[in-house]
């Protein structure tokens, strides 16, 4: 059966997902900077509301995935503390000055994190080659790539999202988002044939997920194989 996560930036989108028919709820804060580590608390508050998997974002800042030296201790040092906390898994992805996986950096982390899964998320989205950064990111030992397919939303990238399914052949999930809506998740799901798939369902100017948006995107891929 397909699965969805639903990508919350603050604790009200992450308690209403907790209510809702997903499967998964990636926690964040800051919308504006594309997310980051989240508030301590707010995970514990999560955790005691809901028993869905719970991924963590790691990530210092907004801006580029090109981390310094300090925002790359940091990493590790939230990595580290989080792993005593109830949660499912982590999801982070640092890139190199030229836009390209850091393989030493991001290695680093994923050792770290083990048995934790980990996701690669949208920085996957700045590199030059999807097949080259696949290959690189399984290699790693990452469990799924949250990606819009090189391209600045899923619409715009459903092709490349198709060659990623296509490519993976099972050895790691290509987790389509950016984009993704009730409105566009029936073609979507249907052209790129992906497994899970990740929304904010955020359909106004509130930054808050639409309970509803939750549900209707997981009933239009409920009945998918």
């Amino acid at each position: 059966m397909k699965k969805l996560e639903i990508a919350c930036f603050n604790l009200e989108s992450a308690l209403i997902a907790a209510k809702s028919e997903a499967d998964r709820i990636e926690l964040c804060a800051d919308a504006s900077s594309g997310g980051i580590t989240p508030n301590f608390e707010d995970i514990q508050t999560l955790r005691k509301a809901t028993n869905k998997e719970i991924m963590v974002m790691i990530r210092p800042r907004g801006g580029d995935f090109c981390y310094s030296d300090q925002e790359y201790e940091q990493m590790k040092s939230e990595i580290i503390q989080l792993k005593n906390f109830r949660i499912d898994g982590f999801v982070f992805g640092i890139l190199n000055e030229d836009n390209e996986i850091d393989f030493e950096r991001n290695q680093k982390l994923i050792e770290l994190a083990r048995p934790f899964p980990c996701t690669f998320h949208r920085a996957f989205d700045r590199t030059s080659n999807e097949v080259n950064s696949l290959e690189t990111v399984i290699k790693l030992g990452f469990t799924t790539i949250l990606t819009s397919g090189l391209n600045r939303s899923v619409d715009y990238g459903k092709i490349s999202l198709k060659t990623l399914v296509e490519l993976s052949e099972n050895r790691i999930t290509i987790m389509p988002g950016g984009g993704l809506r009730s409105i566009n998740i029936e073609e979507i799901n249907s052209f790129t044939n992906a497994s899970y798939f990740h929304s904010s369902a955020v359909i106004d100017d509130s930054g808050i997920a639409d309970l509803k948006e939750i549900n209707r995107l997981k009933s239009l891929i409920h009945s998918e194989k």
